[in-house]
């Protein structure tokens, strides 16, 4: 059974507990940064961020309306960026069978910086980063070393608030059309984001491009 990710934003308080939780279990060092007015830092996913709290403020009637969106890889459920990989470098990019998780290999270092490029551009959104050091393509693996030991992704092991969920497809999905139902009643736009071609399902409740021009694509 594929495993899903189902996302709150609902609850998501921007703690980056999730982020940080992500970076120390990858091993990755802290990013040179500095402030740049917002909140969100770093600017932008990179290879020593896979998961990034985005932050979008926006004033309505008077107040500001903050949106916050844990961002990460979808784990698409037919992944393009393997589509467009697999026609260059056969296993540059795989999906686990048991998990559907989307896995960036050591074999992404054989594309060429076109093909590279294609592959990025093959994703709606716009999650992979090229590791210059390594010259891998990278991004999120779902925490795959500890779901296969019956472990919760670090992100989701991390939230505090109940904003990460992670299961079965099938009972994500349900817990996700549970949530919508309950929601729509004061939020008339809230809507599940590409439930049936993701794995890293988001509740909202506004237009998506309201929290990330990119988040749906």
């Amino acid at each position: 059974m594929p495993m899903t990710f189902f996302i709150d934003t609902t609850r998501c308080t921007a703690c980056r507990g999730c982020q940080v939780a992500c970076k120390e279990w990858q091993g990755f060092k802290a990013n040179e940064t500095r402030q740049r007015g917002t909140h969100q830092n770093p600017p932008d996913l990179n290879p020593l961020n896979y998961k990034l709290v985005r932050f979008a403020e926006y004033k309505e009637n008077g107040r500001v309306v903050w949106y916050f969106l844990p961002d990460q890889c979808r784990h698409c459920v037919e992944p393009p960026c393997k589509e467009a990989a697999d026609n260059y470098v056969e296993g540059a990019i795989l999906q686990d069978s048991a998990t559907g998780a989307v896995i960036f290999t050591e074999k992404t270092r054989q594309l060429t910086p076109s093909q590279m490029k294609e592959v990025i551009a093959y994703c709606p959104y716009n999650i992979p980063r090229l590791n210059k050091v390594s010259g891998m393509l990278v991004k999120c693996d779902m925490c795959i070393d500890r779901v296969r030991h019956n472990m919760l992704p670090m992100c989701v092991k991390a939230c505090c608030t109940g904003a990460m969920n992670f299961g079965e497809r099938d009972k994500m999905l349900k817990l996700a059309n549970q949530r919508l139902t309950e929601l729509k009643k004061k939020c008339p736009n809230a809507q599940l984001q590409d439930p049936e071609d993701v794995n890293v399902i988001y509740l909202l409740t506004d237009d998506p491009k309201k929290y990330y021009q990119a988040v749906n694509g």
